[in-house]
């Protein structure tokens, strides 16, 4: 009898594991979706910028505030890079210090929106020019670091809860084209 509990044990652990429900954050699940980073990020800040994700940076000087410091909503611009030859945009979700935020993004992650993504700040002076970004797919912070210009604040900027509502409406307006 005790030999066949102490079989059954891994069993019943995974099921109650299985019972935990819920993503926690940085976990690897993300919506399946055919978009880019630049139209994702665009349908869900309003932000109207177009183009590969590096040049946003250059096309809102004079018409949105730039920052080196993260707010909800604002969309962190990473410059290009061999990883990244048109660069990418990710919009912050949460800050959480001074040196890590939450994004939700598109393509990170190829064909995949995912939310609530940890990001932390590697820059030798706190200035968010050099980020390591959760990679999904192993369950862990990226060991690569990538070049960022900074944030691009939105007109009218929302909070977190109606960030995370207006999601699934910014990939289907991403995924359409419109």
């Amino acid at each position: 009898m005790r030999r066949a509990a102490f079989h059954l044990l891994p069993l019943v652990c995974l099921a109650l594991a299985a019972c935990g429900g819920g993503v926690r954050p940085g976990s690897s699940a993300g919506v399946r979706a055919a978009v880019e980073c630049a139209p994702f990020a665009r349908a869900l800040t309003g932000i109207s910028l177009s183009g590969a994700g590096a040049d946003w940076w250059s096309q809102a000087e004079g018409r949105y505030t730039r920052t080196q410091k993260p707010d909800i909503g604002s969309v962190m611009v990473f410059r290009r890079s061999g990883r990244l030859p048109y660069g990418h945009v990710a919009v912050v979700s949460q800050v959480m210090s001074r040196r890590q935020i939450m994004v939700t993004q598109a393509n990170w992650v190829h064909h995949v929106v995912t939310e609530e993504q940890p990001v932390i700040d590697v820059s030798e002076a706190g200035d968010w020019s050099a980020v390591r970004v959760w990679w999904p797919p192993s369950g862990q912070m990226g060991a690569s670091e990538y070049a960022t210009f900074g944030f691009i604040r939105p007109d009218h900027p929302v909070g977190h809860d109606r960030l995370v509502a207006a999601t699934p409406a910014a990939i289907r307006v991403a995924e359409n084209g419109r």
